[in-house]
This record gives C-alpha cells, sequence and structure tokens, in this order.
C-alpha cells in the first residue's frame, strides 16, 4: 500500500511539473516575430512595429536619397565625356550600362522623395556647387573634386581610360558605403531595397573596372 501511494504521489509531481512546463514556451514565441531584417536588436513588443517602421522613412531614408541624387549626377558626368574620350569598347561598354543604371536610379530616386513631400534637388551639374538640402556635395564619399573632373576633361586616349576607371571605381566605392550606412540606419522598405540593389550592382562594377585597369 505505502509503494502504491509513493508511486501515485510521484506521478501526481511528475504531471504538475509537465503542466507548469508547457505553459512557458509561450513567451518567447511572442517575441519571435518582431525582426526588422537589417536592424538587428530593435525589437519591440507584438510584432507589429517592424512593418509600420518600415512603412515610415526616417531621417537617414531622406538623407540617403537626397544625397545620393547628385552623387549619380556626378557619375553621369563622367560617363557622358567616355564616347568622344576613348575607342575602347569595354571602357564604353561599361560606361553605358553606368549612365542607364544611375539616370534610372535618379530618376526612382527623385520620385520617392516627392512622393513623401519632401524636397528635391534641383537640376544642374553635378559637382558644381549645392543641389538641395543645405549639403555640402564635396564631402560625400567617392566624388571627384573640380580639379579631377578639369583632368579628366582634359585627357584622352589611355590617359582617360586610366583616370576615368580611377575616379569611377573610387566614386563607386564612395556609393557603397552610403548604401552600407543607410542600411544601417535606414528604415523604410523601399529605400532599403534601393540601397541594396546599389550594393550587388556597383560592386559587380567595380570587380569589372579593377580588371580593365589592370590591363591598361
Amino acid at each position: 500500500m505505502r509503494k502504491r501511494l509513493t508511486s501515485a504521489l510521484v506521478v501526481a509531481a511528475f504531471v504538475a511539473s509537465g503542466c507548469t512546463g508547457a505553459d512557458e514556451p509561450a513567451a518567447p514565441t511572442q517575441s519571435a516575430p518582431v525582426i526588422v531584417p537589417g536592424k538587428p536588436g530593435e525589437q519591440a513588443a507584438t510584432g507589429s512595429p517592424g512593418p509600420v517602421n518600415r512603412d515610415q522613412p526616417n531621417a537617414a531614408d531622406v538623407e540617403y536619397m537626397t544625397m545620393m541624387i547628385p552623387h549619380h549626377q556626378q557619375a553621369k558626368v563622367m560617363t557622358d565625356l567616355v564616347p568622344g574620350k576613348t575607342a575602347n569598347e569595354q571602357i564604353r561598354a561599361i560606361a553605358g550600362r553606368i549612365s542607364v543604371a544611375q539616370d534610372g536610379e535618379v530618376t526612382m530616386m527623385k520620385t520617392w522623395l516627392a512622393d513623401r513631400g519632401k524636397p528635391v534637388p534641383g537640376e544642374g551639374h553635378a559637382g558644381h556647387g549645392d543641389h538641395g538640402g543645405g549639403h555640402d556635395h564635396a564631402l560625400m564619399p567617392g566624388m571627384a573634386t573640380e580639379a579631377q573632373l578639369a583632368e579628366l576633361r582634359a585627357a584622352s586616349g589611355v590617359a582617360f581610360e586610366k583616370l576615368f576607371l580611377d575616379l569611377m571605381i573610387a566614386h563607386h566605392t564612395g556609393a557603397l558605403t552610403m548604401a552600407e550606412t543607410q542600411l544601417g540606419k535606414g528604415v523604410e522598405i523601399k529605400a532599403q531595397e534601393m540601397a541594396q540593389e546599389v550594393i550587388t550592382g556597383q560592386s559587380a562594377e567595380i570587380e569589372r573596372m579593377k580588371t580593365m585597369r589592370s590591363k591598361l
């Protein structure tokens, strides 16, 4: 009788502990959905803040779009020189690709700003003065100086090819820095997508230009 009573008590204790343990895993699952891609550590309750934050641009999103427009426009200034300066088909081809890509991205960025009621940088020659927002564009990563642009305009042939590739590699590298900063500080989903596209596309172009440069 005593043995049976002891066994019954053990079973009861096991069942009781099992029941309380079964309730505990529910707590962690509540926070699992609260994940904002590219923003580790920024967890809010119930999981709803993620989508809300990603729909609403913050200051970093606006700054990125505003600064990247004149940055892209300066790349266009350089690529527009290529057809009249070199017969190198590889350089002409990549310059054409860069020009088309950056034109498209500038249009999307201007639309993004306008749709959200933000100032759109004015048109003009990139690298000359200020184009919106009161920013000093000369301080942006990878931007060529006026002296470098003048040197590029004056060069031709192989000298132009070398300088063009050097400046464009530096320019693209600066764009990567800006895009990586945007992924770390921005939140709005479209701005994040455009920054990721810049990283993917321009990283590949940098590698191609480095290969071209090594052969000159």
